[in-house]
């Protein structure tokens, strides 16, 4: 690995949509037995990455090795290198050219190979949280994750209707996007604070 990294979005209409945030509680639960805590902890840190930089970003290895508690290793052996070629072996990344990766923002649910693996009691809690999936309305996971992007969006200053044109190319119903954007407008109201008066 060469000492810097580059880091490119695997775009991915439906995982983009559909798959969880690396840094959420199904992440944790159901990935980390199979992807390990450090590379995890890459996917996690990488989301965040992302989200000051949707384009990618190029990371200096040493660094960013130490941040994640690896030691400021650099080369093929580094933790860093084998913390990315497992994230390619289980297809949340993959290699673009020497020192690039392309990597999901978002982790799939876990496959059914993967599910064998996890211990009986998780397997069992998946199985549950799948039910408990196929019993809620179909709207609502879209609504939750529309509201939730819009809500971080409007938070990082960008107005209300380019946000609304955002959820729209991302594939979510103009009705969603719509309602989406009323709800967003009055959270954001009440997690502004006022004004102090002189």
């Amino acid at each position: 690995m060469p000492t810097t990294v580059t880091v490119l979005p695997w775009p991915d209409s439906v995982i983009d949509q559909l798959g969880f945030d690396p840094r959420s509680n199904y992440a944790e639960r159901f990935w980390l037995p199979t992807l390990g805590p450090t590379s995890l902890l890459l996917t996690r840190r990488l989301a965040t990455e992302f989200d000051r930089a949707p384009e990618g970003m190029t990371l200096p290895v040493a660094e960013t090795s130490q941040a994640l508690g690896l030691g400021p290793r650099e080369g093929a052996n580094a933790p860093l290198a084998r913390s990315f070629e497992r994230l390619v072996q289980f297809d949340v990344a993959r290699v673009m050219e020497t020192g690039t990766y392309a990597v999901r923002r978002m982790l799939p649910p876990i496959n059914r190979r993967h599910l064998k693996r996890l211990p009986p009691a998780l397997q069992t809690a998946h199985t549950e949280w799948a039910e408990a999936q196929l019993a809620e309305p179909p709207a609502a996971n879209a609504r939750r994750r529309a509201r939730r992007l819009a809500i971080v969006l409007l938070e990082q200053g960008e107005d209300p209707d380019p946000i609304e044109q955002l959820l729209m190319t991302t594939g979510f119903h103009p009705s969603i996007c719509r309602e989406t954007i009323e709800w967003a407008r009055n959270e954001h109201a009440h997690l502004t604070p006022a004004p102090v008066s002189p």
